[in-house]
């Protein structure tokens, strides 16, 4: 799935705040868009595997999300919003495609990486491949609370939509663009850009 379907995500999991908690819903939203994003910063090591815990986030996220029952507070809630989006993001990212360069074709079996278990988790295919119209339409759906949302977290929630819209249009056309810009980097630059 695209970041930015992450970061909706995320979004949409800290406006719960709105309903039980509304003093704390602007940090959880931050919170939750921000942990949904977070494991996608491993895009310049090793993707889905150097930031991607499912199984780590998730059990740190428990003890964080009772600890926010019992004593909400901002570290409490930012905390544990922050960790249950970023162990949503890395377990969803199974649903998705494949790590190959060219996820539409599905011939990666590797879609992210267990570190409890030591092993790859394999694609679902559900949303085919990152940037996908299935992709579009779950950013969509996950922008839908921030009709909700407070401002600036409103425009952010519809930027994010609109960045996603984008992404899609022009997804399969970027991966011929940065093989085609690839091919003309200088040898010694050329050998620490990944292949796939």
């Amino acid at each position: 799935m695209m970041a930015t379907t992450h970061a909706l995500f995320g979004m949409a999991l800290g406006a719960i705040a709105l309903l039980v908690a509304p003093e704390f819903a602007p940090l959880a939203i931050v919170a939750g868009g921000v942990g949904g994003l977070f494991p996608d910063l491993d895009l310049a090591g090793d993707h889905r595997k150097d930031l991607h815990f499912p199984v780590y986030y998730t059990l740190a996220a428990v003890p964080a999300l009772a600890l926010t029952a019992f004593g909400p507070s901002t570290a409490t809630v930012a905390g544990a919003v922050f960790l249950a989006s970023a162990a949503i993001h890395s377990a969803s990212d199974a649903l998705g495609g494949g790590l190959e360069l060219r996820p539409w074709e599905a011939t990666s079996e590797e879609a992210v990486y267990n570190h409890f278990r030591g092993r790859w988790i394999r694609p679902r295919r559900w949303i085919r491949y990152d940037g996908a119209p299935e992709d579009l339409l779950a950013a969509a759906a996950f922008a839908l609370p921030g009709v909700f949302y407070p401002e600036p977290l409103q425009q952010a929630a519809l930027g994010l939509l609109g960045i996603s819209a984008g992404y899609v249009v022009v997804r399969k056309r970027l991966v011929d663009l940065g093989e085609s810009l690839a091919d003309r980097l200088p040898a010694g630059i050329a050998r620490y850009v990944p292949v796939n």
